[in-house]
């Protein structure tokens, strides 16, 4: 059994702190695309928005794990 520093293996948590993390990155990285255009570095800011796509999908896909796991045990803490 793996577990964290809380002593619980709790995939809801898990998702819902990649979820969480990756939506925040995505608001963050809206200003980085700004600050690269107003250097005039296009290439950057399309970069930044090519990373800021892949958080947005990984928080989707957290969402769809969420919604598959809701009502059920599987992904509980290990203690149940």
């Amino acid at each position: 059994m793996a577990t964290g520093e809380t002593g619980f293996e709790d995939v809801f948590y898990d998702l819902i702190s990649v979820q969480y993390h990756s939506l925040k990155a995505g608001h963050d990285y809206g200003q980085y695309v700004r600050d690269a255009e107003n250097a005039g570095l296009e290439d950057i800011a399309a970069f930044f928005r090519e990373v800021m796509e892949q958080d947005s999908a990984r928080a989707k896909r957290c969402h769809e794990f969420l919604g598959r796991l809701q009502g059920t045990e599987q992904g509980g803490p290990a203690t149940q």
